[in-house]
């Protein structure tokens, strides 16, 4: 048996890993250049730097598990020392606010690493990138994949490790029941409104400054910052959540320069040019986020797999995506309960 895993982020990655493991037939398809999806890591000068998801958490034990499976070392978010404040005038205060992100863990290297292991203990020929899949159709022998080229490939099931609202862009023949696709097109994408900007310092002078990285804004454009240092050596980095909504700020140039005013006025004059300034805005990356994602979630929504996409084609199609996860929902952890769920499920 056949099984196509359409994404190759974290779930579709574990998916496929689990499938190799058991010695069954699969192909893994990615739309980008890259897998990761939502996990992706810039590098400047030896350092790694998370532009999407960068943390986890103690109570999450799958990632842990993972990680430590794969040889990746962990290390506790840097957050010694004052917090920063700056309130809706622009005017800042330090030893105030919150966001802290004491005991969250990172992966060394970034979560580009695990990636990377993950990808490169699969066979190159199970492997596809630059793969965008624009139709599903159900046949009297299994699921046929049509490519944006115009390739064909067939499996016996699919495995959809996409964001819901994502998978429902794909066009199923048959069409999928009234109920799965309003199921789909309901289920917000985590992060999928969100803009991320890194700076990169030769030194973290903050830290000589007695100050964590932290820091809280009602002013703008972002919102909350910290620490993105590696765990030893350097270059060191600041990362921010832009909170800016995402049709004010197409114009990155500006957003840039409003950026870099930002970290002058939170941590001083020596924030001013920075080596690099990686700035990412996953509501423009059209395998992220549809047009419904364009506002930033305010709150974490509350995931799993609905009933109506359960069964979908005699069930020869399956989700697996962060969001379909009951627990974890939108978390790295989530990713893999999700994938941990569909091979349950598909009892191997």
């Amino acid at each position: 048996m056949t099984t196509l895993i359409i994404g190759g982020g974290l779930s579709g990655l574990t998916v496929a890993r689990g499938l190799e493991e058991k010695g069954h037939d699969y192909t893994l398809i990615e739309a980008r250049a890259r897998f990761g999806g939502r996990i992706k890591t810039e590098h400047h000068e030896g350092g790694a730097f998370d532009i999407g998801p960068a943390w986890f958490w103690p109570d999450q034990p799958r990632i842990a598990d993972l990680i430590q499976k794969l040889d990746i070392k962990k290390f506790d978010q840097f957050a010694s020392g004052d917090l920063v404040y700056e309130n809706e005038r622009g005017q800042v205060q330090r030893g105030r606010g919150f966001f802290s992100m004491q005991g969250a863990l990172r992966v060394e290297g970034g979560l580009g690493t695990l990636i990377a292991a993950l990808a490169d203990d699969l066979p190159t020929d199970r492997k596809r990138l630059n793969a965008v899949v624009t139709a599903l159709t159900q046949t009297d022998t299994g699921i046929t994949a049509t490519l944006d080229n115009g390739d064909k490939l067939n499996g016996d099931r699919v495995i959809l490790g996409l964001p819901p609202r994502i998978a429902g862009k794909i066009t199923f023949t048959p069409a999928l029941p009234d109920e799965a696709i309003a199921s789909l097109q309901s289920i917000p994408t985590w992060m999928a409104g969100q803009a991320k900007a890194v700076a990169v310092y030769s030194t973290p002078f903050w830290r000589e400054d007695e100050l964590s990285g932290d820091a809280q804004s009602r002013f703008g454009p972002m919102v909350e910052i910290h620490d993105a240092s590696p765990a030893r050596g350097g270059p060191h980095a600041l990362f921010g959540f832009i909170s800016v909504p995402p049709r004010a700020r197409t114009d990155e140039q500006n957003l840039r320069q409003h950026l870099s005013a930002q970290l002058i006025r939170l941590f001083g004059p020596k924030a001013a040019n920075p080596k690099a300034l990686f700035v990412k805005d996953w509501a423009s990356d059209p395998y992220t986020a549809t047009h419904a994602d364009q506002d930033t979630l305010l709150a974490h929504p509350t995931y799993g797999l609905p009933p109506a996409l359960t069964g979908l084609w005699d069930s020869q199609l399956y989700f697996s995506g962060t969001e379909t996860a009951p627990q974890f929902g939108g978390y790295l952890e989530g990713a893999l309960e999700a994938a941990e769920n569909v091979l349950q499920t598909l009892e191997l």
